[in-house]
């Protein structure tokens, strides 16, 4: 269902903004070594982050820097602090180009927009804001990954510093109910890591007790990944986690404070419910069947 439309919402954008031509912008290059110049930028960027950053296979990559450091446009060579990290940066030329490149995409923009009344235009541009949200929330992966990672544990390292800010009295981990490494990892627990561009931007923990209700813990969402329904699909999936553990229900306790998290779990089917813990930082405890 709505393959189609996809499909050719594609091959209309593809046409539009001159994808499918080889001298992309009247420039003598594809769309992609072009893509690839914008990207490095003007203070360059590692050729690692590169390939995240555009989800391009490794060869794929070289490829286009090869050609571009035959243009005269790129230099490639090892990191000033670590020798094994490559580093890609512009040229003299290839930042005169990349200045040309973005005069001609402020062109192409304007074409698009010049045939269409001022009302057209402000229903475009809202609908562009409207997809590019929903195109980057499709690019966020969700997996589940052993706790100790350093992605992983840089998402709880955030999550316990935002808590510390929002909470009256602060957060301390170590007077809360534990989740630890061992309880996070199968088969006591899971750890779910969400990473957009391989860079982490939220996780969602379970603990499994058997028979009894799992527990959700460490949901946290990064504030540049918010607005993207990840909350929902992060506890959407430990609800389907736990339900394969043939858990019962699952339960979890929250701060008053967390007010955007409260509506989540509403909206969600998750049921208030009287304390079933001693959590000193929670102020409300909420329960939702997995029965069905």
């Amino acid at each position: 269902m709505g393959v189609t439309e996809v499909r050719r919402f594609n091959r209309l954008v593809t046409q539009r903004v001159g994808a499918l031509q080889e001298d992309y912008l009247a420039r003598g290059r594809p769309l992609g070594e072009d893509r690839l110049l914008w990207e490095i930028g003007p203070d360059g960027c590692d050729v690692r982050s590169l390939r995240a950053r555009l989800d391009l296979d490794s060869g794929y990559v070289s490829r286009l820097l090869r050609s571009l450091e035959r243009a005269g446009l790129v230099r490639v060579e090892p990191g000033v602090t670590d020798g094994r990290v490559r580093m890609a940066r512009l040229t003299s030329g290839g930042l005169a180009e990349r200045r040309v490149l973005d005069a001609r995409s402020d062109e192409l923009a304007a074409a698009i927009l010049e045939p269409l009344s001022e009302g057209q235009r402000e229903r475009l541009i809202a609908a562009m804001d409207d997809v590019t949200r929903l195109l980057t929330a499709s690019m966020v992966r969700v997996e589940l990954v052993d706790p100790r990672l350093p992605a992983a544990q840089y998402c709880l390292t955030e999550y316990f510093a935002e808590l510390g800010r929002r909470f009256d009295a602060g957060f301390d981990p170590a007077r809360s109910i534990s989740a630890d490494n061992a309880e996070l990892t199968p088969p006591a627990g899971s750890l779910l890591l969400a990473t957009l561009h391989g860079e982490p931007v939220g996780c969602g923990a379970l603990k499994l007790h058997g028979d009894e209700p799992a527990e959700i813990k460490r949901m946290w969402v990064s504030p540049d990944a918010r607005g993207l329904g990840l909350g929902r699909r992060l506890l959407a999936e430990l609800e389907r986690t736990a339900a394969a553990h043939h858990a019962p229900a699952v339960r979890l306790e929250t701060n008053h404070n967390l007010t955007e998290a409260i509506a989540l779990y509403r909206s969600a089917g998750y049921q208030e419910v009287p304390a079933f813990n001693a959590e000193p930082y929670a102020h409300l405890w909420f329960e939702k069947s997995l029965n069905a």
